[in-house]
C-alpha cells in the first residue's frame, strides 16, 4: 500500500514538472528526494529488517518468510535444517506444501488465527522433505512497513519432542507387535526372518525358533498366481505397500486363506533393511461364505442346484455374450403320483425317492447339462447346445427311461412316472422365465391328462398369451393415466420401534378388474421392456411426494425405491439427478434398493454407475439379500450401506433350522462389513425376537404395518406410531 502511495507522488511531480516554469523546479528536484527518502524508510528498512530476521543472531530458529498470499519468500539456514529443502526449493512455494496431509485442509485457518493475535504459539503438525511428519510449536509476527501497512509474515518454528523416550518407545511398539492379533513377520535385507510374533506362531503352527534364520517360502501353498508373486515380490523391494488375499500352508499341511499387507523397511540412508507381512487368517470366515452359499443355492435334499442358482447358470450358459445365443431347451420334469408316495409311505421314504431320481437324472446328462429341483417333485433340466429339436426328444426319452426300473427303498419297490414339457431357446422365448413358464405349460397339458412322455410348448397351448398382450397394452396406457399410485411400508428400528423409514411400492388400480397384483405386472414390465419407464414414473412420483411432505412440515424420514437391473445404465444418475432437481429435495432422503442379480452383471460397468448415484448423495440398499451370489467377494467392491435379508428366510425362523443358520449368516456377514441389516417379511413377534436377537437393526413386514398410502404413512408418524418390543 505505501509503495503505491509513493508512485503516484512521483508521477505527480512528473505532471507538474511538465506543467510549471523553470522556477519551480528546484523545488520539485527537493521533493523527490523526500520521496526517495521515505521509500527507502517505509519499504527498504524493513527488508532489511526481514534479511536481519533470517540471518542474525537466532539464524539456527527456523524461520520461514511469506507474503500475505502464503507464497515463501524467504527461508533461512533452520529452515533448511529442519525441512530439509534448499532456499531454492523452497521460495516461490505455497506455505500448504508442508503441511501433513490432514492438516491442509485447514491452511485458511492459520492465517485468520494469526492476523489478530501477534505472537501467538499453537502446536502444528509439518512434512519435512523425506516425507517424516512432526509436530512443531508455531509462532507468526507480522512484517510491516514504517507505514505500518503489512507486507508480510514471519513463521517461528520449533519442533516438539516425542512424548516417549526412545526406549519407552521401542517398548511399547515391541509389546503392541508381541500382543497383536495379526500374525507379523520380519525379514532382513536377504530375506531371511529376523522376527515373528505369538499370533505368527498360533496361526502357522511354527514356534520363532524353527522359522528365525529361514526365508519366508516354506509357507507357499504353490497355489497362488505368478502375477501376485510379482506384486509381492515389488512390495518387498520397495515400490510400495501391497495388500490382498493369498493363500498359504501350515506347519500340518493345511492350506489356509489370509489376508497380508506386504511391505519394505528403509533405513536412515533410505536404503531398504527389512521387510514386513502382517496378516489375518480369514478361513473361518471363508468356510461360514462357502456354506452360507451351499445354504442359499442348493437343495438341501438331493444337493443339486435350486431355483436361484439354477437361473444364474441357464443365463451364464445360454444368454452370456460369449456364448453367442447358442440354441438350446429347457425341460419341466414333474413326478407323476408322487404326493401318493408321499402320503400312503411318509415323507422319509418320498425324500429317499426324489435323491435317486436326482442321481439317476444327472448320470443319464452330459457334464456341460443343467439339473436342478425347484422343490416337491419338480426337476428342471437346461440343455446347452442343441441345435436340432430331435437331439433334445432324444434326451427326453433318455431321462424317462432312467425310471423305468423301480426304486427300492426300505423294502418298497417303487415305479414312478414323468411328464416334461419342454420349450425351446431362442425360438420359444429369450430368457429363462419365459422358457420356464413355456416348458410349465407344456408339462401341465401333458400332466393334465395323466400321461407319462415329453411335450414341446406351442403358442397354441397358451390361452394366457393373450390375455398377457392385453394386459401389457393396458399397463402402457396406465403408465400414461391415473391407474398408477404409490402406497408404503414402514420400516421400524429394532432398538426403538419407531418408524425410521419406508418403501416406496407400486399399486395399479385398473378401472374394470380393480387392484391388480404386483407381482403380476411388475414381472410383466419387466419382461416387455417397460421397466425403465415403470421404475422412472415411481422414483418420479416419491419425489413429488417427498416435497409435499417437506412442504406440510413431514419429520425428515428417508424413503426407499427400488431400481431394477434393466434401470441401470449410464443415463440413471443424470435421470434420477432431474427428478430430484425438479421437486427440489435432497438425494439424502431416498435411498435406492438394487437386487443381487444386479452385481453379477458386468461389474466393471456397474461400479462406476454407482460411484456416481452415491456422489450424488443417494445411499445403495441391496434387497432380496441371500437369494443370489451372496459373497464378501463382490460386496467388498460396491458401496452398498443395507442388506434387506429376503422374506424367503425370515418365514421359516425360528423353527427352520436352514433358514435360522442363513439369517444367521447373512446378519454375521453384514456386520462384519459394518452394513445396517433390514428384514423383510416379518409377521410375528417369533420372528422378530429371533432377527433382533441376531443382530438385525430394522424389520419391516405386516407384524408393524403392510403397505399404506401416502396419507396413512404420514399420520402414522405424526402420531409416534411405535412397535412394542
Amino acid at each position: 500500500m505505501a509503495d503505491t502511495r509513493i508512485r503516484r507522488c512521483f508521477e505527480l511531480c512528473s505532471r507538474l514538472r511538465a506543467g510549471l516554469g523553470d522556477g519551480f523546479h528546484s523545488r520539485l528536484d527537493e521533493l523527490e528526494r523526500e520521496l526517495q527518502s521515505l521509500q527507502d524508510e517505509c519499504l527498504i528498512a524493513p527488508l532489511n529488517r526481514k534479511r536481519s530476521l533470517l540471518t542474525g543472531v537466532a539464524a539456527q530458529e527456523p524461520v520461514v518468510v511469506m507474503d500475505m498470499a502464503g507464497y515463501l519468500t524467504d527461508w533461512n539456514r533452520g529452515a533448511e535444517l529442519l525441512f530439509g529443502y534448499s532456499a531454492e526449493e523452497a521460495i516461490g512455494q505455497h506455505i500448504l506444501f508442508l503441511y501433513a496431509d490432514n492438516d491442509a485442509a485447514h491452511g485458511a485457518e492459520i492465517h485468520e488465527l494469526f492476523l489478530d493475535h501477534g505472537s501467538s504459539t499453537i502446536e502444528v503438525r509439518r512434512r519435512k522433505k523425506s516425507g517424516e511428519t512432526f509436530r512443531a510449536n508455531l509462532s507468526l509476527r507480522h512484517i510491516v512497513d514504517d507505514c505500518n501497512d503489512t507486507v508480510g509474515m514471519a513463521l517461528h518454528f520449533s519442533e516438539v519432542e516425542d512424548r516417549l523416550s526412545a526406549e519407552d518407545k521401542l517398548r511399547l511398539h515391541s509389546r503392541i507387535i508381541e500382543d497383536s492379533e495379526e500374525g507379523i513377520l520380519i525379514t532382513d535385507a536377504d530375506e531371511r526372518i529376523v522376527s515373528v510374533n505369538s499370533a505368527f506362531s498360533r496361526i502357522t503352527g511354527y514356534s520363532a525358533k524353527e522359522v528365525i534364520g529361514e526365508r519366508p517360502d516354506f509357507l507357499s501353498s504353490g497355489t497362488n498366481e505368478a502375477d501376485l508373486q510379482s506384486k509381492i515380490r515389488a512390495a518387498i523391494q520397495g515400490e510400495g505397500a501391497w495388500h490382498g488375499e493369498i493363500v498359504s500352508r501350515r506347519k500340518n499341511g493345511e492350506l489356509f486363506p489370509h489376508s497380508v499387507t506386504v511391505g519394505a523397511v528403509r533405513n536412515e540412508d533410505g536404503l531398504i533393511s527389512h521387510a514386513f507381512s502382517i496378516f489375518t487368517d480369514v478361513s473361518l470366515l471363508r468356510a461360514a461364505e462357502k456354506r452360507m452359499q451351499q445354504l442359499v443355492n442348493y437343495d438341501s435334499l438331493t444337493g443339486l442346484p435350486n431355483r436361484t442358482l439354477f437361473h444364474q447358470l441357464v443365463d451364464e450358459a445360454l444368454f452370456s455374450p460369449r456364448h453367442g445365443n447358442q440354441p438350446g431347451a429347457l425341460l419341466v420334469i414333474d413326478l407323476n403320483r408322487f404326493a401318493s408316495f408321499n402320503d400312503m409311505l411318509g415323507h422319509d421314504v418320498g425324500d429317499e425317492l426324489l435323491r435317486q431320481v436326482g442321481q439317476r437324472f444327472r448320470h443319464a446328462l452330459r457334464p456341460e447339462d443343467i439339473l436342478a429341483r425347484f422343490g416337491g417333485d419338480e426337476f428342471v433340466v437346461a440343455l446347452v447346445n442343441t441345435h436340432q429339436k430331435q437331439h433334445v426328444a432324444l434326451v427326453a426319452e433318455k431321462l424317462l427311461a432312467t425310471l423305468a426300473q423301480p426304486f427300492s427303498i426300505q423294502a418298497h419297490a417303487l415305479y414312478v412316472q414323468a411328464s416334461i414339457g419342454i420349450a425351446v431357446f431362442p425360438e420359444d422365448g429369450q430368457s429363462t422365465p419365459v422358457l420356464l413358464r413355456f416348458a410349465d405349460v407344456a408339462m401341465k397339458r401333458l400332466n393334465k391328462n395323466t400321461e407319462s412322455g415329453y411335450l414341446f410348448y406351442s403358442p397354441e397351448m397358451n390361452v394366457h398369451a393373450k390375455e398377457q398382450w392385453q394386459l401389457e397394452s393396458e399397463l402402457r396406457r396406465a403408465l400414461r393415466g391415473n391407474e398408477l399410485f404409490l402406497h408404503y411400508q414402514p420400516k421400524v428400528s429394532l432398538r426403538s420401534g419407531r418408524i425410521v423409514g419406508a418403501e416406496a411400492l407400486v399399486r395399479w388400480e385398473h378401472p374394470e378388474y380393480g387392484l391388480i397384483s404386483p407381482g403380476k405386472f411388475v414381472p410383466l414390465a419387466e419382461e416387455i421392456g417397460l421397466m425403465s419407464e415403470l421404475g422412472g414414473w415411481i422414483f418420479d412420483e416419491t419425489c413429488r411426494q417427498i416435497r409435499h411432505w417437506l412442504d406440510v412440515g413431514f419429520e425428515f424420514i428417508p424413503i426407499a425405491v427400488n431400481v431394477s437391473a434393466r434401470q441401470f445404465d449410464d443415463q440413471l444418475p443424470d435421470h434420477l439427478q432431474a427428478s430430484i432437481d425438479r421437486y427440489g429435495i435432497p438425494s439424502e432422503l431416498i435411498k435406492l434398493e438394487i437386487t443381487e442379480s444386479l452385481l453379477l452383471r458386468a461389474p466393471e460397468k456397474i461400479i462406476p454407475i454407482m460411484n456416481r448415484l452415491v456422489a450424488l448423495g443417494f445411499s445403495l440398499s441391496l434387497d432380496d439379500f441371500g437369494t443370489g451370489y451372496s459373497s464378501l467377494a463382490y460386496l467388498k467392491r460396491f458401496p452398498i450401506t443395507t442388506l434387506k435379508i429376503d422374506r424367503s428366510f425370515v418365514v421359516g425362523v425360528p423353527g427352520d433350522a436352514n433358514d435360522c443358520a442363513i439369517a444367521q449368516a447373512i446378519v454375521t456377514m453384514g456386520k462384519q462389513l459394518r452394513q445396517e441389516i433390514v428384514a423383510e417379511g416379518v409377521e410375528t413377534r417369533q420372528q422378530m425376537n429371533f432377527l433382533r436377537d441376531l443382530g438385525c437393526d430394522q424389520l419391516q413386514g405386516y407384524l408393524f404395518s403392510p403397505p399404506v398410502s401416502a396419507e396413512a404413512f404420514a399420520e402414522m408418524v405424526r402420531e409416534g406410531v411405535r412397535l412394542p418390543l
